[in-house]
C-alpha cells in the first residue's frame, strides 16, 4: 500500500531482453523445463532493473505474456485465434494487429494466468518492495475480438469478458496481491466519442470484489503499439465522469503530450493519487534527472506531493532495454531530488 509522498511505479510491461525475442520464436526447441525455466530468467532480469533503480513499485515486466493483454486471448474458449497480420508491409501501426472470431460462448475454465504470474513475482521478488499486477479491463480486451450473432456488438462482448476478469482479481487478492492495475486504455481512447458514465459502470463493476480490500489503480493513454498512438490524445473528454472510477489511483499519459492539461490532475487529485507519465516512452530522448525534477516540480504546483505517483507513460514494453533502463533510473533520481526537498 501507499506510504511515500512522490512515489515511483510503473504500469506493468517491461522490455523482453533479446534472448527472449528470439527464444519465443523458437519455442519448438525447447522442453517444458526449458520454458519454465527461461521465464524466471526473464522475470528476475525486469525485477532487477527495476530494483537497481530503486522503484517504490516493480512489477514481472509482463515477462511471461506477448503484450499487455495479447497473451490473455489464448486462456479464452470459443474464440478462433488470428495467427496473420491483416497487414504486413508498411509504417508499423495498430491496424497490423488482427482480430479473433468467436465461434462458441466464451468461456475462461483455467483463468487468465495473472494469479500463476503473481506467484512468480512473489517468489523471485526481494522483500521490502511494493509488488503490481497487471490485468485488462474488459472493454479494452473486447476491442479485438469480432462481434458475431450471440455477441452482436462491443458491449456484448465486454459484458461476456466481464465476469472472467472479476475473477482473476478476486484470485489476484486471494493470492495476496495487494495493487492490481486494471488497465482501460481503450476507454480513454474512445472517451471523446463514446458512452464515459457507461464506461465508468463497466469499470466500477469489474473491479467491485477489490475495490476498498487493495489499492486499485488504473493506467489510460492513448495507444503505444510499435510507439505510436491510435486515441484522440486528450483527458478532457474523460472528465468529469472518469473521476467516478472506484479506484485508488489514475494514471494519465503526459510526457508525450508535453505536459499538456497538467492542470486537469488536479481533479483527479481531489478524488484519489494521480499516476503522472513523466517519461516519454515513445522517444529516445532520455530525460535528465534535473529535467525529471522540474517535472516533479510542475506537478506539485497543482496537486499535493502525498497525491502523486510518478511512472513512465506506458508500459515499456515498446522501447529498448537499454533506453527503458536510463529512463527509469533518471526518473527515479529525479523524483528522489525533489522527495529530498520536501
Amino acid at each position: 500500500m501507499k506510504s511515500l509522498p512522490l512515489r515511483t511505479s510503473v504500469i506493468g510491461s517491461y522490455p523482453f531482453p533479446g534472448w527472449l525475442e528470439h527464444a519465443r520464436e523458437h519455442l519448438d526447441a525447447f522442453g517444458s523445463a526449458d520454458i519454465a525455466e527461461m521465464q524466471d530468467d526473464a522475470v528476475v532480469t525486469a525485477i532487477h532493473d527495476q530494483v537497481t533503480a530503486g522503484l517504490d513499485v516493480i512489477t514481472d515486466g509482463e515477462q511471461t505474456r506477448f503484450d499487455f493483454n495479447l497473451s490473455f486471448y489464448g486462456y479464452l474458449e470459443g474464440i478462433d485465434l488470428e495467427s496473420e497480420s491483416p497487414r504486413k508491409f508498411g509504417p508499423p501501426a495498430h491496424d497490423q494487429r488482427g482480430k479473433h472470431e468467436i465461434t462458441a460462448e466464451i468461456r475462461a475454465p483455467r483463468g487468465l494466468g495473472a494469479v500463476e504470474e503473481f506467484e512468480r513475482l512473489k517468489r523471485l521478488a526481494p522483500e521490502g518492495v511494493a509488488l503490481k499486477m497487471s490485468v485488462p479491463g474488459p472493454y479494452t480486451m473486447s476491442g479485438r475480438l469480432l462481434p458475431n450473432a450471440q455477441y452482436p456488438d462491443r458491449w456484448a462482448i465486454t459484458e461476456a469478458l466481464l465476469p472472467f476478469i472479476r475473477k482473476e482479481l478476486e484470485l489476484l487478492r486471494d493470492a495476496g496481491c495487494e495493487e492490481i492495475c486494471v488497465d482501460e486504455p481503450s476507454m480513454s481512447c474512445y472517451a471523446y466519442k463514446g458512452d464515459t458514465q457507461r464506461f465508468v459502470d463497466i469499470f466500477n463493476r469489474t473491479v467491485e470484489p477489490i475495490a476498498g480490500k487493495v489499492r486499485v489503480c488504473t493506467h489510460l493513454c492513448f495507444g503505444n503499439f510499435k510507439g505510436h498512438a491510435v486515441g484522440y490524445r486528450q483527458i478532457a473528454p474523460m472528465f468529469p465522469d472518469f473521476l467516478d472510477f472506484h479506484a485508488d489511483e489514475m494514471h494519465v499519459e503526459m510526457a508525450n503530450r508535453e505536459f499538456a492539461e497538467i492542470e486537469l490532475i488536479a481533479q483527479i487529485a481531489e478524488r484519489m493519487d494521480v499516476a503522472v507519465g513523466i517519461v516519454d516512452v515513445k522517444s529516445y530522448f532520455i530525460e535528465s534527472p534535473e529535467l525529471i525534477a522540474d517535472r516533479v516540480r510542475l506537478c506539485m504546483e497543482h496537486a499535493p506531493a502525498d497525491r502523486l505517483v510518478f511512472a513512465p507513460d506506458c508500459g515499456l514494453s515498446q522501447t529498448a532495454r537499454w533506453a527503458a533502463r536510463q529512463k527509469l533510473n533518471h526518473m527515479v533520481a529525479g523524483t528522489r531530488m525533489v522527495r529530498g526537498e520536501l
